[in-house]
């Protein structure tokens, strides 16, 4: 219970400036090694306010260290990292405390807390914040639960949830304190295709009622292009198309179409 204590953008480099107010993150020429192999080779990319990005492409090629950088869990090695104008590259600790008021993210198994029940679960973040008010995080947690339609199941504990469930929860606990943009890492992994269509569903939903940005790393093409308004392809380190589904759809690029046929592209490599 709460308690009170244009044709297909191959290999372009996109026009990035830290004083655009449309911009919700911008990411320049970011390199990342790790264990002596170059994760990120140099990428560029923009995501604009309320705007839903799919991050798309071969496994290890470096979505998920992407992800981590935007929400400064890991430094690069070189380059800018702008929420809205904001460099978070160089930050201290209290300083990225600030920015992570703006961007929450959905981890892809979901994080909750064991002991906690679901209702806990999704306060957290409240209460860390220094809430106290049982009128306001009541208020809060039953607008959470209504949104990802897990009302009446407030007392539940992880361990009796679905795989869809737990999503749910923890994107509510993401949400709760109402931030600009959620990233999401592979939202509909292990999950059925009835599911993951209710969760595809619930991204876009939260896009049209909060106008909140969304990056969504995924390999299941069909979320891909289910919630994205553009779709970055991010390849050998580096983003080799930015484009609307539509374009990718359209492109003639061996290597996308490779990569949308689930073709093996060793021969390139």
């Amino acid at each position: 219970m709460i308690e009170a204590p244009p044709s297909p953008k191959i290999s372009s480099e996109p026009h990035l400036t830290s004083g655009n107010g449309s911009q919700m993150i911008a990411v320049r020429a970011l390199k990342k090694q790790i264990d002596g192999q170059e994760i990120l080779r140099g990428v560029d990319l923009e995501i604009r306010k309320g705007e839903t990005l799919a991050l798309i492409g071969r496994s290890g090629g470096g979505k998920s260290v992407l992800l981590k950088h935007i929400i400064g869990l890991m430094e690069p090695d070189s380059g800018e990292i702008w929420i809205e104008g904001q460099n978070i590259v160089g930050m201290n600790e209290r300083q990225l405390a600030a920015i992570r008021e703006k961007v929450g993210i959905l981890f892809q198994g979901g994080a909750l807390f064991d002991s906690m029940t679901v209702e806990d679960n999704i306060v957290f973040p409240l209460l860390e914040a220094g809430e106290r008010d049982p009128k306001v995080l009541r208020s809060r947690v039953a607008e959470m639960l209504e949104v990802t339609e897990m009302e009446g199941q407030e007392e539940k504990m992880p361990e009796s949830l679905s795989g869809g469930m737990k999503k749910r929860v923890g994107l509510a606990r993401a949400i709760i304190r109402r931030p600009s943009c959620v990233l999401y890492d592979e939202p509909t992994a292990g999950l059925d295709p009835v599911v993951a269509d209710s969760i595809n569903k619930l991204i876009r939903c939260l896009q049209g009622r909060f106008g909140i940005t969304s990056v969504v790393v995924t390999h299941d093409m069909k979320s891909a292009f289910d919630v994205a308004d553009q779709i970055a392809y991010l390849h050998q380190g580096r983003v080799y198309f930015h484009g609307t589904p539509g374009e990718l759809q359209q492109s003639n690029d061996p290597l996308i179409q490779d990569f949308l046929l689930g073709r093996s592209e060793t021969w390139r490599d």
